[in-house]
Formats: structure tokens, sequence, C-alpha cells
């Protein structure tokens, strides 16, 4: 969205954590991390002045400034890292030019992470939860998408196998969560709606269908089991054991409420396949939530999005030719580039044999690779530049 290569540090080192601490051998990711490592809260990830100035020597102060890191401790006489002044400002008080201070700051940050990794290590719940599955993959995703970082695409891929072999069970519902060579408990509707979003965020990535099609699957499955036919979701199954009240939450918590979430796909599948049957139950749940949403924003974010898609008229791409085409690539290029919420981009070699209606009687003309603007499913005349596909865009 904002392009600056800050934001994009941050996603690639927050990422990276996830792959380095976090990932499962079956390739899912765990649940949390202890606070404390041999007997100590704290022990790994908190560095005094004394330790930093081992590790780093004459950069220590240097990079004191960037961390945050005093002598006195922000935290029992220890120092929890974050980035306390942007590099411009810490290049100006140490009187560095911005390239060296960089250069010198990353350094030292691979320096400090080698030493912490010489630590005792906190121990890992390696309980993989559907739902925080489904948002990682979401996650790694959109990265490799955005960022063109193969390694992201793989921990995406990896993880989207894993959750479909290990979590959704014959039925096709997922199961909350995988430990020990098991899955236990029925999912929530989250489980199903966050797992749905990250693999329609890997078919965005990929334009494999069979990321589209388990997604699919998901919301379908969520639909029979959890929709209220007064309007919008229950958080447990119609099978799930008996309550004393079925629960029914509204608003969105640290992760995205499930109804909200389930709210999203539906109306961007509906984008993709003109089934009015996903829209409809997208619009039923807003119903409720739109008045409360817009006096207590904070607490409904994820249906803030869901509102915005649900009103907005959403533009469907569909693009027609062999995806390692130079020209499909360039014509994907200009389709996904940049920060569009309200389009939904389909592309296949044979779209007569696909599984997405956006894509079906869609053809390449005179054998080109081309693209297909389309609102509501009616499509503007089908180009094969860049160019205009671009004007089309924008209009």
């Amino acid at each position: 969205m904002t392009a600056k290569p800050r934001h994009a540090r941050i996603a690639e080192g927050a990422l990276a954590y996830l792959r380095r601490e976090m990932t499962t051998p079956e390739g899912l990711f765990a649940a949390s991390q202890d606070a404390d490592a041999a007997g100590t809260e704290g022990a790994t990830y908190g560095w005094t002045l004394d330790e930093l100035v081992q590790v780093l020597g004459p950069v220590a102060p240097l990079a004191a400034t960037a961390f945050g890191v005093t002598g006195a401790g922000r935290w029992d006489g220890r120092n929890v890292l974050y980035r306390a002044a942007d590099t411009a400002v810490v290049a100006a008080m140490h009187g560095l030019e911005v390239d060296e201070a960089a250069a010198r700051l990353e350094d030292a940050r691979l320096r400090l992470l080698a030493a912490r990794a010489a630590r005792p290590q906190p121990a890992r719940d390696d309980k993989a939860v559907a739902s925080w599955n489904g948002l990682a993959i979401g996650a790694f995703a959109d990265a490799a998408r955005v960022l063109g970082r193969p390694e992201d695409l793989a921990a995406a891929t990896t993880a989207g196998d894993a959750a479909l072999r290990l979590l959704v069970a014959p039925d096709g519902r997922v199961r909350r969560s995988w430990r020990d060579g098991r899955a236990t408990l029925p999912g929530y509707l989250e489980d199903h709606a966050h797992l749905a979003d990250g693999l329609l965020a890997l078919y965005a990535a990929t334009f494999d269908e069979r990321w589209f099609v388990a997604a699919r699957s998901l919301v379908d499955a969520a639909l029979a089991h959890f929709a209220d036919p007064a309007g919008g979701f229950w958080e447990t199954a119609d099978d799930h054991e008996a309550l004393i009240a079925r629960p029914r939450s509204l608003e969105d918590g640290p992760l995205p409420s499930g109804g909200a979430m389930l709210t999203s796909v539906l109306l961007r599948l509906a984008a993709l396949t003109g089934e009015q049957a996903y829209r409809a139950a997208a619009e039923s749940a807003l119903a409720p939530v739109a008045s409360l949403a817009a006096r207590h924003p904070t607490a409904f974010a994820a249906w803030l999005q869901a509102i915005d898609l649900a009103t907005a008229a959403i533009d469907e791409v569909a693009i027609v030719g062999p995806l390692a085409d130079p020209g499909t690539q360039t014509l994907l290029r200009v389709a996904t580039r940049g920060f569009h919420p309200h389009r939904v981009v389909a592309a296949s070699e044979n779209p007569a044999e696909s599984r997405i209606e956006l894509l079906q009687s869609r053809f390449a003309l005179r054998g080109r690779p081309t693209a297909f603007v389309c609102r509501d499913f009616s499509c503007r005349q089908p180009v094969t530049e860049a160019e205009a596909l671009a004007a089309q865009l924008a209009e």
C-alpha cells in the first residue's frame, strides 16, 4: 500500500521469525513460545548494555540508540530490543551517512541474532491451530505476491498442503488443532473462515486452482453448519456438543472474528463465481453489524473491511494465457500491482476447464494472452496490451 521499504523489512522480519522459530516438522505453524528459558523469564530475548558491547564492540553505541538499549534497562534491568529511532535519525546522532548507518545496523542485527541463538531457547507449544494457520498462510501468500520472495511462497504452499492434509477431515470439515500426530476437536467458525481466507490468498499468489477449490469447499461447509437462517453465523457448528447457549460473537478481537472473515471471503467468492447465494449470505451477516460498527469502529475493524467490500463496485479481472508466458505475466503484473481491495483476479491457460466461473467462456484473442475486465460478469472489450488493461482498470 505504501511501498515504503521500512514496512517491507518489518513484514519480512516477522515472516522470517515464523519460518525460523515457529514452523513445525509438518510445515504448519506452532501456537506459541514460552516467555521463560532455563527458568528465567526473558532469558532468551533480554539484553543488558554490557552484553550488547560484548557482542558488538565499537558498534554497540549505534545499536543501543537504534534498538532502545539503556544501561538501567527498561524491564527488570534488561532491555527488549525494538526499533527506537529511524535510521536517518540514528545516523545524524552518530555523525554517519544514512547508508553507512544502515549497513552497520544490519550487520549488528545479524550478529545479535547469532548470539541470541546460542542462548537457552524457550520451549514451544507445538499445537497448530487451524484458524491461526489460516491467517499465517494468508500473510505468507500476500507477501509472496507483493514482495516476490520465493521463500514466502514456499512456506505458504507447504502450510497449505499440511493444513488440507492434517486439519481437514474426510467430510470436508476443519478440525481445531493438530499435535502429536493427530487432529483434535471440531473446528469453530473462525477455523473454517480463516483457513478459507488463507487458501484464497494462496490462489491469488499462484493461480493454482486447487487452492480456490479447497477454499470454496470450506466456505460451503461453513454455510451448511454455521449459518443462522435468520442471518449471520454461529461460532459453533449445528452438530457441536450441546451448550447452555449456542455462542455468537460479533466483535473483532485480537484476531478478526470468524463472521467478519467469512463475510469477506463470501464476497470475494461471489465476485469470482457469480454465485448470488454467497453474496446473499454475506449481506445477511452484515445487516445486524453495520450500526454497531459505525458506533464502535475500533471493535469492528474486520467487519468494516467487509462492509467496504460489500458496498464497493468490484473489478473482476479474468486473464487467459499460459502462466509462464511473458505476455500473461505482464498482464498479471498490471492487474495485481498496488493495493486494490475491490479487485479479484483469476487466470488460466485453459478457461474452458477452469473451476472458476469468471474464467469460463473467456478466450485468448488472436491466440495471445488476453485480459477481460468485468463488473457483475459483464465485461469490457478483451485486451491483449498492458497499456489497454491499465486504462480499463483506471476507468
